[in-house]
């Protein structure tokens, strides 16, 4: 029977997503399961790692059996996650340290340490990226070495999540480039040699052979002998891919491959990503090596845009919620048929949407979320817009510093995820930023990407290049930006570029973070 199926999974904040495409890349299946994060305090946040398992294995046997997919026809399996997830492993796989994710705060310590030690030019010199408590790795794995010295003497790897699936996998351990990127470890400048650096590791007090191997993302880590995925029927030594981040390999599956290829991904998070052949950065952005060879991609990773419009539901939209649970319509629908009763501006509320800290551009763990210019007359439409007008802002931000570091100015981006087919927030973000937005019909991308990487080290896709043309990429619609509404937006989006400098101190003074 011709092996002609590709797996990919994707881990995510809670949940676990798995998708089956054929040779071709059509999708065959996604099905998708939730796990507990552990979160014993604010500032500790944790992937479960048994529970990500077991709904790794959950997903597959839905694909498998709801779909009637002949399991012995999988061909090979690639790996997504998010970034970074630091896990500490010893030399037979077993987690000493379950995955610190780029939310965890508590090495805020340990990220000042570093870049005292390294000194923050000298950082973005080699690694081509800031250093802040959780959004890189480097930072976990020194507060492990300070804090549980026992267990740091046991770990034989430091890996992240595709690290842990790919050991449970196949025994063996590895990490790409586009998650070592996300270290503080690795070189990513241009005349460094993508590697781990001897000086970093020296510097910064982490033992280097206590990092795993390095691959491509479409290297084979190794074959298939797990035997729960094997009891599935699906066949043993199959290539399990070493795969890549969340991002470039969702992005991968949308077109993002070449120098100048752009997208929007619109869920939790809120990135914008943007492929470059010369590597020329901007300590703004998130740099990394992309799951393509040859190519680095810059990321403007807002960390909690969708988590914001979803803790205003939560937290003030109760009636909207009960009124969905009676209706055809959900409750986000509902928000925004509410938002778009608000005059744009919000009567002059500007929401800065740093919920938990913020990544790029503003690298602050202790920011948090504000509510700017609230008056008497303020209800609650204009929160509710305000927060979505807030990550149109963010973007025309990250927007404005792209065609700054490229020297190009970026006409049109494309967008995809759950979030991305809000028309009034598409609409919203391309007036404020001035850009065509091409919604494409995609949702999910991360783990038909993964699968992509899978059919290239399997030997069915020549290269990731070709891999990404074979999906078809159906277009949702099409947004273009009117300047309807210019004057009051320009004047907003000042302000909430502003507001930031003017309260960021006052941050420190409200945290809990040492």
């Amino acid at each position: 029977m011709e092996k002609e199926y590709l797996l990919g999974v994707d881990v995510g904040t809670t949940s676990i997503k798995v998708a089956i495409i054929d040779k071709n890349a059509k999708l065959l299946g996604i099905s998708s399961s939730s796990y507990p994060l552990i979160t014993p305090n604010q500032d500790y946040v944790q992937i479960d790692t048994e529970g990500m398992w077991q709904a790794y294995l959950k997903c597959i046997r839905l694909l498998l059996q709801g779909k009637g997919i002949s399991p012995e026809k999988i061909a090979g399996i690639g790996i997504s996650s998010l970034c970074p997830g630091l896990v500490a492993m010893d030399e037979k796989g077993n987690i000493l340290v379950e995955p610190i994710i780029y939310s965890d705060r508590r090495s805020t310590e340990e990220a000042e340490i570093i870049k005292a030690a390294v000194g923050v030019e000298k950082l973005f010199d080699i690694t081509a990226n800031n250093c802040m408590a959780g959004a890189h790795s480097g930072t976990s794995m020194l507060w492990i070495k300070r804090n549980l010295p026992e267990i740091y003497e046991k770990t034989k790897y430091f890996g992240h999540i595709n690290t842990v699936l790919a050991q449970k996998m196949t025994g063996n351990f590895a990490i790409d480039y586009s998650n070592a990127s996300y270290t503080n470890l690795f070189e990513t400048q241009k005349g460094h040699k993508g590697q781990w650096s001897d000086y970093l590791c020296e510097t910064i007090g982490i033992a280097k052979e206590k990092l795993p191997p390095l691959l491509n993302s479409s290297d084979v880590v190794g074959g298939l002998v797990n035997e729960d995925i094997l009891s599935m029927g699906i066949s043993k030594g199959i290539p399990v891919v070493i795969g890549g981040a969340d991002t470039p390999c969702a992005t991968l599956a949308a077109g993002v491959k070449a120098n100048g290829d752009a997208c929007e991904s619109v869920g939790t998070t809120n990135v914008l990503t943007i492929c470059v052949d010369k590597p020329k950065f901007d300590k703004s952005f998130i740099n990394r090596c992309h799951v393509v060879e040859g190519t680095w991609i810059y990321q403007g990773a807002m960390s909690y845009t969708g988590a914001a419009y979803q803790w205003f539901r939560d937290k003030f939209c109760q009636d909207l919620m009960e009124e969905a649970a009676g209706s055809k319509k959900n409750s986000f629908t509902l928000m925004n048929e509410e938002a778009e009763k608000a005059a744009p501006g919000c009567g002059g509320v500007v929401f800065l949407p740093y919920m938990q800290g913020e990544r790029s551009p503003v690298w602050d763990p202790y920011a948090r979320g504000v509510f700017f210019g609230v008056s008497l007359k303020s209800e609650r439409k204009e929160f509710n817009r305000a927060v979505m007008e807030g990550c149109g802002y963010g973007l025309r931000q990250l927007c404005e510093i792209a065609e700054k570091v490229t020297g190009e100015k970026l006409e049109k981006f494309a967008s995809i995820g759950g979030g991305a087919k809000s028309d009034l927030w598409a609409q919203m973000k391309a007036d404020i930023t001035g850009k065509a937005i091409e919604i494409l019909d995609m949702n999910d991308m991360a783990p038909v990407g993964a699968a992509l990487l899978a059919g290239v080290g399997a030997g069915i896709f020549k290269n990731p290049v070709e891999a990404s043309e074979k999906v078809e990429k159906k277009l949702y619609k099409k947004v273009t930006s009117s300047d309807k509404y210019q004057d009051v937006y320009e004047k907003n989006y000042q302000i909430y570029i502003r507001l930031y400098q003017q309260v960021k101190e006052l941050y420190k003074i409200n945290t809990n973070l040492k």
